[in-house]
């Protein structure tokens, strides 16, 4: 573990999104608003979210991030936002931080065809340094504008359980009382019924300083996820 959370995150050099390009894309959408989506399914909701003007993280940002994985998975997972190698590629969870939590579901066990992933919010925010962007947290306002999406995908995918990957994420679901470093690894009920808990984001991981204090963030950050194993040996 120690080898991959050695890994800097969102530092990773590249070359500016074009705005003007962007806003050629999708002419027809009127700043502040979103496509309706054709229909209920993952795949309208994708194509309408791809064209989501409903805050300005649309601007800078190469692409929208929407989530991955099938209708009929039994967790959904959902993180804070996508970093920068998510932004380019497109797909969630496939920087440094995506390699902490496979890393973490490899060694549970589980499998993460089984689950679909996304995040909270769908564009990445960053502040530009030199050739470098670097990971900005998301207002509420921008947050509130893409929670939309996310009400949606779970009411598109009937998944049994519902897991938060950081505060964000957290307080999307649970609501802004949630107290992420007081309640991380503990049941909570949805009011639809489903079972969620949430976790550390991975990134957390990634933050702490030496060796010996991410295996120890690691090892907690696990110790949450292992949960979903009484989802596992329930089948």
């Amino acid at each position: 573990m120690a080898t991959r959370a050695s890994t800097p995150t969102s530092t990773t050099r590249t070359r500016a999104p074009s705005t003007r390009r962007r806003e050629k894309r999708f002419p027809d959408v009127p700043e502040g608003t979103a496509p309706e989506p054709a229909g209920t399914s993952l795949r309208a909701l994708r194509e309408a979210a791809a064209a989501c003007k409903r805050c300005d993280l649309w601007r800078p940002a190469t692409q929208t991030v929407f989530g991955e994985g099938s209708p009929k998975a039994r967790i959904f997972v959902i993180g804070e936002q996508p970093g920068d190698r998510e932004d380019m590629a497109g797909e969630p969870f496939v920087g440094p931080a995506g390699r902490i939590f496979d890393q973490a579901i490899e060694d549970l066990g589980l499998d993460r065809k089984s689950m679909y992933v996304t995040n909270a919010v769908k564009h990445f925010k960053f502040e530009p340094r030199g050739k470098r962007r670097i990971h900005k947290q998301p207002n509420p306002a921008e947050q509130k504008a893409c929670h939309v999406w996310l009400e949606r995908e779970l009411k598109a995918v009937k998944a049994e359980v519902v897991v938060c990957l950081g505060a964000i994420a957290a307080k999307a679901v649970f609501g802004s009382k949630f107290a992420l470093m007081k309640q991380h690894g503990e049941w909570q009920e949805l009011p639809d019924g489903r079972r969620a808990f949430a976790t550390m984001h991975p990134s957390w991981v990634l933050r702490q300083r030496g060796d010996a204090d991410r295996e120890a963030a690691f090892r907690t950050f696990r110790a949450d996820l292992a949960l979903l194993t009484e989802l596992e040996r329930r089948h």
